[in-house]
């Protein structure tokens, strides 16, 4: 750039060529209203320009007063049941008081999705000396002698003579362990309130906080509810359950209950290769993937009931969509079977026009559905009473996406099809126990692991998160499913036929095809100027119908951690992403959730520094030292009463 000559004092100025300064241009603006990060690998959280975002809610802190602190050298399950537990995932912010929409008082209620006992307890993983990279030959049975040769958690049992795989860690388990682990699944229900500055902070001594756990007891409802495939030892009734695991993605209904899905149950149980190959238990179990052998927590030695080969039916009673009242936590939660068994990702509402109300979810793994449930009953917002069973009668609904862009929710009736005595469904109750089963009979479409299902506020359209799927060929593709080996997952915008929640056809299109945004393979809105994502997990919707996708799996497809991704679902910058928020190393990104006016966002930062362990770390977010603790997390504008993202 030009300089001007310096003046001497008194003299005339004289004209020189001076370059003009150019006028810098102002960044681009967004319909999503902040300027977007970009991809991080780093161990510290990343939130867009003027926001901050502070870690709210550690594994182990007290949510009840008196409860005791966290020590990692000093757990026990009593105390757990007292703290924060592990793994958050699903968030729901209700108000209070219930009905009120409040944006400064509410409930947080979290889902507990899992525990990474390597990260929990010290000393959890040993190296085993015996460990060869090459499966071992047992020995020969030598009679009245037994073979004492190790098996890998999750490996099936062999004959002698045959290969084994010896384990690379040995798993240094407990009784004590074990109860800490049942305690840190579940849920937790805290009581948040913001003060008059502005801070949030939890309200210890509230009547309403409660820890649900794998082992409080629950009520089995709905035409399941009873049949043989539930009874156990425990309970010849099959009506009552102790727990709820792997609660991964949930959702709240219309009158203020919670619902919450089990996910991945099949992984807490072991031995399915010792009941008999013909049986039909066995095969109903081998559709969701129980483990043949022993399970990675080995909870089966220390409580039968996750042993199949002493207690074939308790798998049955894992599986299904929880709802239970957070306003009353004297409530017993109940497994509604209606709403079908697999594994559950969400559990999202919709009302009708007719009253009636729809529930989607997706069954989180490669090839398989899309559901919804539709109440036989209406919704009654004037009696909240009224709608205490809403949930146990109504039709469960398998999608099928046709290639022309039209679909039908397919109803899952026993006595309609194939779904008869003839082909292994004896009642209504037995097509609920093995929806998987039932739904491969009817022609639905094999999907790229659907997760997150919800719908936009704005345009009740419905949104269905597809995560990934490296296992299909090209030859299993369709025009839901475009692409082989999708390792960067895609989301399908879905519309109802006549904007009925309860109608059985709809539209539908691809809204995003992740992955890197120069890939021809990729669809963003039809522009490349964006933030390139990759395997979307759990969708969220501002006031305004933006799509707020987190990510589980970023640093497998794109180089950044996983985090929070933002794009218009109307107008020039649809499907045009812009990232928002990073997380840390191991981590996924899950669970997002405004409160009603959207001054507050909460996301869960689940399993950071997962691939590590507590004495070789990988990360030690949020505290930077003993260990890693899933968190969530609280993002605010620096106006604090201000939208998140600064919504128009």
């Amino acid at each position: 750039m030009g300089t001007p000559e310096a003046a001497t004092p008194g003299a005339t100025p004289v004209a020189v060529a001076v370059t003009p300064t150019p006028t810098p241009e102002p960044p681009p603006t967004f319909a999503t209203g902040f300027q977007p990060i970009a991809l991080d690998e780093g161990q510290e959280l990343v939130v867009a320009a003027n926001h901050v975002a502070i870690p709210f809610l550690r594994w182990g802190d007290p949510i009840f007063a008196g409860a005791p602190e966290w020590d990692i050298a000093n757990q026990s399950a009593s105390s757990q049941e007292q703290q924060f537990g592990y793994n958050c995932d699903w968030i729901g912010f209700l108000s209070l008081p219930i009905g009120s929409g409040t944006s400064d008082h509410g409930l947080l209620v979290v889902n507990h999705e899992y525990t990474n006992s390597e990260l929990m307890f010290p000393g959890y993983l040993t190296a085993n000396p015996d460990y060869s990279e090459t499966p071992v030959a047992t020995p020969e049975a030598t009679p009245g002698l037994e073979s004492a040769t190790p098996v890998a958690p999750g490996a099936t049992p062999v004959a002698s003579g045959e290969p084994v795989e010896i384990p690379e860690f040995l798993i240094n388990t407990s009784q004590e362990i074990v109860d800490v682990e049942l305690a840190a699944h579940g849920l937790s229900v805290v009581e948040i309130s913001r003060n008059e500055s502005g801070q949030w902070e939890v309200v210890l001594d509230s009547e309403y906080n409660r820890r649900i756990t794998a082992t409080t007891p629950m009520e089995v409802t709905g035409p399941a509810a009873g049949i043989d495939l539930l009874k156990t030892s425990e309970d010849a009734t099959g009506t009552m359950v102790l727990g709820t695991l792997n609660n991964c993605a949930g959702g709240y209904t219309p009158w203020g209950t919670v619902l919450t899905g089990e996910e991945n149950f099949q992984q807490y149980f072991a031995n399915l290769a010792l009941l008999p190959v013909d049986d039909p238990i066995r095969v109903a179990h081998e559709r969701y993937g129980l483990n043949e052998g022993t399970s990675d927590r080995l909870w089966e030695d220390y409580y039968p009931r996750f042993d199949v080969s002493q207690e074939p039916n308790e798998p049955f009673r894992f599986g299904w969509i929880v709802e239970f009242d957070p306003y009353d936590p004297t409530s017993t939660p109940k497994k509604r079977t209606a709403l079908g068994r697999n594994k559950h990702e969400g559990a999202t509402a919709a009302v009708a026009p007719g009253g009636q109300v729809a529930f989607y979810s997706g069954d989180d793994e490669i090839f398989d559905y899309a559901y919804k449930f539709v109440t036989a009953g209406s919704y009654n917002p004037d009696d909240r009473a009224a709608n205490v069973d809403l949930l146990d009668d109504g039709t469960l609904y398998v999608a099928r996406f046709d290639d022309d862009g039209s679909g039908e929710w397919i109803p899952m009736i026993h006595g309609e099809g194939l779904l008869t005595a003839a082909y292994g469904f004896a009642s209504q109750g037995e097509v609920l126990a093995k929806t998987r089963l039932a739904a491969d009979l009817l022609g639905a479409t094999k999907m790229d692991r659907p997760e997150d299902f919800e719908t936009n506020p704005v345009s009740g359209k419905v949104y269905l998160a597809c995560t990934n799927n490296t296992s299909r060929d090209l030859a299993d593709t369709d025009d839901a499913n475009p692409r082989p080996n999708n390792f960067a997952g895609h989301i399908i915008e879905i519309t109802e036929d006549g904007n009925d929640h309860a109608a059985t056809t709809f539209s539908w299109e691809i809204f995003i095809l992740a992955g890197d945004a120069s890939d021809s393979g990729t669809w963003y809105g039809g522009s490349d100027e964006v933030s390139s994502f990759a395997a979307p997990d759990n969708i969220a919707f501002d006031t305004v119908g933006n799509i707020w996708i987190s990510t589980d799996g970023m640093p497998n497809s794109l180089p950044g951690n996983d985090g929070l991704f933002v794009a218009a679902t109307e107008g020039e910058e649809r499907g045009m992403t812009r990232q928002f928020f990073s997380t840390v190393p191991g981590a996924e990104c899950s669970g997002p959730e405004f409160n009603p006016d959207n001054s507050a966002l909460f996301v869960a930062v689940q399993h950071p520094g997962e691939g590590g362990t507590v004495e070789e770390p990988v990360s030690l977010w949020p505290d930077g030292a003993v260990t890693a603790r899933p968190t969530v997390v609280l993002i605010t504008h620096d106006d604090p009463t201000a939208p998140v993202g600064r919504l128009t």
